[in-house]
C-alpha cells in the first residue's frame, strides 16, 4: 500500500471511529466494523476498504470495498463516512 493510499484510509478511518465504527489497518487495506449491529455472514456487518483508481473516474482515486463495489473518491472522506455507515448498517439490502 502507498503512502498516499494509507493517509487516505487513516483519514477515514479516524472519521469512522469517531461515528462509533470499529476500524484498523491489515494486510489488505482498513478492516471496518459496526459493533452495534448483527451481521448475517460475521458477528458484526464488516468490510475491509482499500484505495485504487477508478477507470470510469479517469483513474482519480476511490475507496473501494473488499467486494470492489466503488465507495466514494478518495478526497471526499465524508460522503465515504456516510456510504460505509449506510453499508455496515445491519439493515437489509442497505447500499450506499
Amino acid at each position: 500500500m502507498n503512502l498516499d493510499a494509507r493517509a487516505r484510509l487513516e483519514a477515514l478511518g479516524t472519521v469512522l471511529r469517531a461515528h462509533g465504527l470499529s476500524a484498523w489497518f491489515t494486510p489488505d487495506g482498513l478492516h471496518v466494523e459496526n459493533p452495534d449491529a448483527e451481521g448475517c455472514c460475521t458477528v458484526h456487518p464488516c468490510t475491509v476498504l482499500t484505495v485504487g483508481p477508478r477507470a470510469e473516474d479517469a483513474g482519480r482515486p476511490w475507496f473501494w470495498t473488499g467486494w470492489r463495489h466503488p465507495i466514494a473518491e478518495a478526497d471526499q472522506i465524508t460522503d465515504a463516512a456516510l456510504a460505509i455507515k449506510t453499508l455496515l448498517s445491519g439493515t437489509p439490502g442497505a447500499t450506499p
